[in-house]
């Protein structure tokens, strides 16, 4: 059990790196990490059941900016072990999804708490021309602590069993849970407020209230928002493309020439 825990935790460490220092490959989503575990454990069929099973549970779990949402690729990990090496029903298994879920959860913003403090200590480096302790802060430290964030809750949940991560979760008081709860609400405004900051303009912010209004009062969803989104900005840039390609291009004339990455806007 000792080399099938330290297999597993590696494979969550490769998984938490995905988007962080390996690139983005999608290999944070249920379905390639229980795809992965399966291989592993030597049960492909069951991982792939409890990876679309719980895929399915997370489409809706988005991670925007700093905000910790329930983390879903933790628990398909630790679920999709448990379903093969205990046998254990789907529906056993699938039921232990949320509470995992939920533990890495507060596990992720404690995380990345300490890592917005070791920011500060990167930017004071900066400050003094210590770029190298920059550079060990960035890199080094911040891909251990995210490392040790998966490596450890899986080891110790797949070698000490499930009673464990129920025991822990059931112990946690419900203050520290709401804190938490709470701080992940403020880190997700936090994002989007860092994400409008860095694409908004006088020409978008047009663009922005308009998309608060139809929510606002009409009541529209996000994929509403987002076939309208998508329509405007075809029809938005056929005309962009044809006013910058001068008035022969309302007749078709000079269309064949025109490059559109040599548009100075």
């Amino acid at each position: 059990m000792l080399g099938v825990s330290i297999i597993l935790g590696l494979i969550g460490v490769v998984c938490i790196l995905d988007s962080r220092i390996l690139g983005r490959l999608n290999m944070e989503r249920p379905l390639f990490t229980c795809t992965l575990v399966g291989l592993a454990l030597g049960d492909l069929p069951t991982g792939l059941l409890v990876g679309a099973s719980l895929e399915l549970m997370s489409l809706g779990i988005v991670n925007i900016g700093a905000a910790a949402p329930p983390d879903m690729n933790m628990a398909a990990i630790i679920t999709c072990a448990f379903a093969i090496l205990t046998d254990a029903t789907m529906e056993t298994a699938l039921a232990l999804a949320v509470p995992i879920a939920v533990l890495g959860q507060m596990i992720g913003v404690v995380v990345r708490t300490l890592l917005a403090n070791l920011t500060h200590v990167a930017d004071r480096a900066i400050e003094q021309g210590r770029f190298e302790r920059a550079w060990q802060m960035h890199i080094v430290w911040g891909t251990l602590f995210y490392s040790l964030m998966y490596f450890i809750p899986i080891f110790l949940a797949v070698y000490m069993g499930t009673d464990m991560v129920q025991s822990i979760v059931s112990v946690v008081p419900a203050w520290f849970t709401d804190g938490l709860n709470l701080g992940s609400k403020f880190l997700t405004a936090y994002g989007i407020a860092l994400l409008l900051s860095t694409m908004l303009n006088k020409e978008l912010t047009v663009f922005f209230v308009l998309g608060f209004f139809l929510v606002g009062y009409l009541g529209l969803n996000i994929t509403a928002i987002a076939i309208f989104a998508v329509i405007i900005a075809v029809v938005l840039s056929g005309l962009k493309f044809r006013t910058a390609a001068g008035p022969g291009a309302l007749a078709g004339d000079g269309l064949d020439d025109y490059d559109p990455l040599e548009d100075d806007l």
